[in-house]
């Protein structure tokens, strides 16, 4: 696992956990001899620092005395003078700390690699490095920042993680903490601001500091934000823009606010629309100071400006400068583009202006950042004039993908750029507050994609309550602060390691398997998008209206299939949760019972209301089963909600909120029905593949069997009414199997009916038939078998087959590339409808003419039995353009569009795109289903083997899947199953 630091612990007497080190990291021993004792049954090592260290310093030292305190049960003593000792840890920052320097004068102490460096440390023992001393664990940083990073880095070996306190990481005993200390000098971080910022905090952090934390101040105030910095510290961020929303109060509203960021050494920052630190949300009055308005009262707005900044200029900060509406909202007014464009330009002027006041320093040295955030963007791209030296901070869609990235000019700017980034998102097309659920895979994809267009000086994730967020901001900020550790191999399993080196090595298996599907299942739908409803367009004020999903009973065994893998991976937590220790189980609920057991019973109850909708719709006697099932669903959501406010004697009490969103309605109870059913048992029955019969069919009959995918198909035999009744199966051919022929039904019972290929006649059009008998009612089920003589199983292993009128392809699996210098094949896992996608070459690559028949791509091999016509379904993720620079070529520069090409054989070229406009229905339902399908219609000229091409137009497009329809595909969400010969 490329971990940061260490995480864990190896053995050291009753201590036992696993982990893997970064190359030269400090370690814990297994026995004194040879090693750093930090305390034994003997001693506790004291710990000697400069007292005119920086203040942050103390405050490191402070909890790292307390880390080994909660390890061993012996706190370390902290001096300013060394006395008798024969042994110490030596803690300080070059440049602030006599001590440090005097060792490096002393050329005992080497430090050329960190000097001068932004946020570094070292750690080495030094013999003899002062007077009477024997040795010493000497602990270096370049800044105060890097010294605390330095501490904390031998908190982690020791076993105390960062989310010790936050998710009540479990810290295990030890009365003996040796060290294997390796010299080692820390790499610069990545990203130069590092950081994430509260929102949403009205459903889960703000009740939960009012009334349980905090309940003194009612608020989220300086001992919130103290556990807050410390965490991020502890995590190796170094930045933080706090929560902004009305019902809290402002950061800035407590003075004490930015004195506890200060002792943290933790930056201070404000979101987009936060003006040089001000939070407009919940500061300005309007009563006393007017509109927010620049047009008309631009000195209203400077003087509280002002203001702000003089009173926190002393303090390090990243000054945020913008110009929007109230609250997260665009400019009113009914300005012109034109206008707007002058309006923002002359307000980043003028706020500049203010910091040359106060900040006594160049501006270009002041960090400052802009955000193109929704309409801002088209502001930017219109012109605005933003100074060379701003940090240009790109924001995603709120859903993942970037909108925008650095072109070859913005590239050369030197206030370089960053990333906005969301692990939750309140606002249209729908809200995702309640369960993190972005794949490791797609964070990587994008932040990666950043990174290389230079996106490297600032990273902020909106990481909602921080609650539920916790694996996102872990990943996020370790990818933050040294993103070469990663790769698309490695990410997938980032967070079963996360979790194994908490719980142990012996869960790792278990723990790829639940976090995989986890983010799978979340991945073709998030839990809260369950309820099928849009919000924010309705008339009722925006409030969702739940629906059907699209998810299928019928067809493809979809909807079932859903359920089972839910079920398979609740099931296992619910068995890791009863063997784990019970000091570990708080913890284990926080980070992956909850979120796996309430996505769980979200779609269950979901899904399962549809099912009773539908089982209602045929009759079934079972539909009022499923109606108490719903309830039950609905009931143990709540239930294991509660309990998780229960925590650890009520710690976490009000975090956790089922009324997350103000339109959403996905944690309601779904509209149920109940059937009245007949006081005599009857038979009926439903095929798998087959609508209704309404007016569409007056008979049963299942889809086409055929030898090459060997596929089983079932039948549901149902009751009609009260008690039971007889059926049995009576196949009209021998090669017509069933898994059972006969039995007693109170309710329902599913028949699966298959092929025996070693009896089965050849030929294109074999009709057979089931007639399912109970008493003298008789239904019959038509049978067809597709037996080609002509072509045999082997003929055509290995290629993708048409399967009652559809081919069904997963895009990774291909059967030929074609590669270039600057365009390779990178096969992403755990990515995907199919759990994986090919990326066709870097998306920092030229755009290629897809055109071009040498243009790379890969190639599908396909057999159909159907000439004519093809509907072909690309999915693809929904990637925006790189940047607004990029030369098409094949088509108009800036249109907006990322290109691919597909074909059949040599045929002519489809160019369809991944990315729709923002807030447009294509992007709205691409977001929704994290895929964007596109439909391109082609002719095939004759039955027999073809080949798909995709092709590259614009590099870094990822396959997700591809369909081919014949006239045959069925309504899904995800399309039909791979159609792939074995």
């Amino acid at each position: 696992m490329m971990m940061n630091i260490a995480r864990c612990l190896v053995l050291s007497f009753l201590v036992i956990l696993c982990c893997t080190f970064s190359q030269g990291q400090t370690r814990l021993a297994k026995n004194q001899k040879n090693s750093f004792v930090i305390t034994n049954e003997n001693r506790t090592t004291p710990i000697l620092y400069d007292d005119n260290d920086e203040l942050s310093v103390k405050t490191a030292l402070k909890l790292f005395t307390e880390d080994v305190e909660r390890v061993s049960g012996k706190k370390p003593a902290l001096i300013t003078e060394s006395g008798k000792e024969r042994n110490l840890i030596i803690v300080g920052t070059i440049g602030k700390s006599n001590i440090i320097d005097q060792l490096i004068r002393q050329n005992k102490l080497d430090v050329g690699k960190i000097k001068g460096q932004w946020e570094r440390y070292a750690i080495q023992t030094v013999k003899n490095p002062l007077k009477g001393v024997d040795q010493a664990l000497v602990i270096t940083g370049s800044d105060r920042r890097g010294t605390a990073y330095g501490l904390f880095s031998i908190s982690e070996t020791i076993g105390v993680s960062p989310w010790y306190w936050w998710a009540d990481v479990p810290i295990k005993h030890s009365d003996n903490i040796f060290l294997d200390v390796k010299t080692f000098s820390s790499p610069a971080p990545t990203v130069k601001y590092r950081g994430v910022f509260i929102n949403d905090e009205d459903w889960g952090l703000l009740p939960w500091a009012k009334h349980t934390f905090d309940p003194e101040l009612k608020d989220i105030g300086p001992k919130t934000y103290a556990k807050v910095f410390e965490l991020l510290l502890r995590l190796k961020a170094n930045y933080l823009c706090p929560a902004m929303h009305e019902a809290s109060g402002a950061f800035n509203k407590y003075s004490e606010n930015k004195v506890v960021a200060d002792s943290f050494g933790i930056v201070m920052g404000s979101v987009h629309p936060e003006p040089l630190l001000f939070n407009n949300a919940s500061e300005w009055d309007k009563k006393t100071m007017g509109e927010w308005n620049y047009m008309t009262n631009k000195e209203g707005i400077l003087k509280v400006l002002d203001q702000r900044v003089k009173e926190n200029s002393p303090y390090e900060n990243v000054y945020t400068l913008a110009l929007r509406g109230l609250h997260d909202k665009a400019m009113t007014g009914g300005y012109s583009l034109e206008q707007r464009v002058a309006l923002v330009s002359e307000a980043l002027k003028d706020q500049r202006n203010i910091l040359k006041k106060y900040i006594d320093k160049p501006i270009e040295e002041i960090p400052q950042a802009f955000t193109p955030y929704k309409e801002v963007l088209d502001l930017y791209l219109a012109g605005l004039e933003l100074p060379d030296d701003v940090i240009l901070v790109w924001p995603d869609d709120n859903y993942g993908y970037m909108k925008q990235l650095s072109n070859e000019q913005e590239r050369k700017r030197s206030g370089g750029s960053g990333v906005y980034y969301h692990a939750s998102y309140l606002g249209i097309p729908h809200d995702y507050l309640w369960l993190s659920s972005t794949p490791p895979a797609l964070m990587y994809e994008e932040l990666h994609k950043a990174y290389n267009t230079g996106a490297d000086r600032l990273w902020l994730l909106n990481a909602g309550d921080i609650k539920s967020c916790e694996f996102p901001v872990t990943l996020f900020l370790d990818m933050a602060y040294d993103i070469n550790q990663f790769t698309f191999e490695n990410v997938p399993n980032y967070q079963a390691n996360w979790l194994s080196s908490i719980y142990g090595e012996q869960y790792l298996d278990d723990f790829k398997e639940i976090t995989r599907e986890y983010n799978r299942l979340a991945f073709t739908r998030k839990p809260e998008f369950m309820g099928w409803g849009y919000e924010w367009n309705t008339f009722s004020h925006g409030r969702e209206r739940p629906t059907d999903t699209d998810f299928s009973f019928t067809n493809y065994k979809e909807a079932d299939k859903r359920i089972a893998d839910y079920t398979r991976i609740g099931a296992a937590v619910e068995r890791i949760r009863q063997e784990i220790p019970k000091e570990a189980e708080p913890s284990f609920f926080q980070l992956l019972y909850y979120p796996v057991k309430g996505a769980e019973l979200m779609n269950k109850k979901w899904l399962t209301a549809q099912k009773n909708r539908l089982h209602i719709a045929q009759g079934r006697s079972n539909a009022n089963i499923l109606r108490d099932e719903v309830k039950h669903y609905y009931d143990t959501l709540y239930k294991i909600s509660y309990e998780y406010n229960d925590l650890m004697d009520g710690k976490w009490k009000r975090i956790m909120s089922l009324r997350q969103g103000v339109t959403a309605s996905y944690f309601e109870l779904p509209k149920l029905d109940s059937v009245q059913v007949s006081t005599q048992a009857g038979m009926g029955l439903v095929v798998e593949g087959q609508e209704p019969l309404k007016g569409v069919s007056s008979f049963y009959t299942l889809p086409a069997f055929n030898p090459y995918t060997d596929k089983s198909y079932f039948i549901d035999v149902f009751n009609t009414g009260e008690g039971t009744f007889d059926w049995s199966a009576h196949p009209s051919d021998d090669w017509i199997k069933v898994s059972k022929s006969a039995g007693q039904v109170t309710h329902e019972e599913r028949i699966w009916v298959s092929v025996d290929w070693e009896k089965a006649p050849k030929g294109e059009r074999i009709g057979g038939e089931m007639v399912f008998r109970n008493g003298d009612m008789q239904e019959i089920i038509g049978i067809s078998l597709f037996n080609p003589a002509n072509v045999a199983v082997r003929d055509v292993k290995g290629l993708y087959i048409e399967d009652n009128g559809v081919i069904s392809i997963a895009g990774a699996d291909f059967h030929r590339k074609r590669e270039t210098d600057d365009i390779k094949m990178h096969v992403i896992d755990n990515l995907g409808i199919e759990d994986q996608s090919v990326m066709i070459g870097n998306p920092t690559a030229k755009v290629h003419n897809p055109r071009d028949p040498k243009s790379p791509g890969v190639e599908y091999d396909f057999y159909t039995f159907h000439h004519g016509p093809v509907d072909v379904y690309t999915y693809v993720l929904p990637v925006f353009p790189l940047s607004s620079d990029r030369d098409f070529g094949f088509h108009e520069q800036g249109t907006g569009q990322t290109r691919y090409a597909v074909c059949i054989d040599d045929g002519p070229v489809a160019l369809p795109s991944s990315s729709a406009p923002e807030y447009t229905q294509a992007w709205s339902d691409n977001v929704l289903r994290n895929a964007a399908i596109n439909k391109s219609t082609f002719y095939i000229d004759k039955p027999g083997k073809h080949t798909l091409h995709i092709k590259c137009g614009d590099p870094g497009m990822v396959i997700q899947k591809i369909v081919l329809d014949f006239g045959g595909m069925k309504k899904s969400y995800t399309g039909p199953t791979v159609t792939k010969v074995e």
